[in-house]
C-alpha cells in the first residue's frame, strides 16, 4: 500500500496538530514542517492541502489573516475558539484509531 495513502486519511488532524504547535502558519510553511518532522515521508501536496484547509475555515476551524511579505501577500491559517476544541477532539479520534490498529496488527494471544 501506498504509505500517502494512509498518511491522507489522517491530513486533517495532521494540519491541526500542526497549527495547534504552531500557531498560525501559512500553506507552503504547514507542507515544510509536515516533510522535516517525518523526515521527508509525508509530502502535503497543494491539491490535497488548500481545499481542507478552505474546508476548515468554512467550519470555522480555522482562522485567516492576510499579511504583506515583500512583493507578495500571504495568506496565514490559524485555529479558532472551536478549532482549539476540535484539536483535542481529533487527537482523542486519532489515539482510539491508532489504538484499533494496534489490535489488528498486533493481536495479543492468549
Amino acid at each position: 500500500m501506498n504509505k500517502s495513502a494512509l498518511y491522507k486519511g489522517c491530513l486533517e488532524p495532521i494540519i491541526i496538530q500542526l497549527l495547534k504547535d504552531n500557531g498560525r502558519m501559512y500553506g507552503y510553511q504547514i507542507t515544510q514542517k509536515a516533510r522535516e518532522l517525518t523526515k521527508g515521508h509525508l509530502d502535503i501536496t497543494e491539491g490535497a492541502l488548500y481545499p481542507l484547509l478552505h474546508r476548515l475555515e468554512e467550519e470555522g476551524i480555522l482562522e485567516t489573516e492576510i499579511e504583506s511579505a515583500g512583493n507578495r501577500m500571504r495568506k496565514y491559517y490559524s485555529l479558532t475558539k472551536a478549532g482549539k476544541k476540535q484539536s483535542v477532539q481529533s487527537f482523542n479520534e486519532l489515539q482510539s484509531f491508532l489504538e484499533n490498529l494496534s489490535l489488528i496488527f498486533q493481536p495479543k494471544t492468549a
